[in-house]
């Protein structure tokens, strides 16, 4: 099984495509309630956590925050 753990703003990839195409997203809420973003057209979801869990497939790219 891969590893679920995901911060904010890390692009993860869902199971099924939007139906804009995009498989990649931005999570940009954390909570109870997930919230990820479509990098292909911008729509945003909101999903309790749990359904999100079970509908995400892997971590695409970990953001990594610069403090300069």
């Amino acid at each position: 099984m891969s590893d679920k753990t995901f911060g904010l703003y890390d692009i993860v990839q869902m199971k099924k495509p939007h139906p804009c195409g995009e498989n990649r997203w931005k999570v940009i809420r954390l909570g109870a309630d997930i919230r990820i973003k479509c990098l292909g057209c911008d729509h945003s979801v909101l999903m309790p956590r749990r359904k999100f869990l079970k509908k995400m497939k892997k971590i695409v790219e970990r953001y990594e925050e610069t403090n300069e």
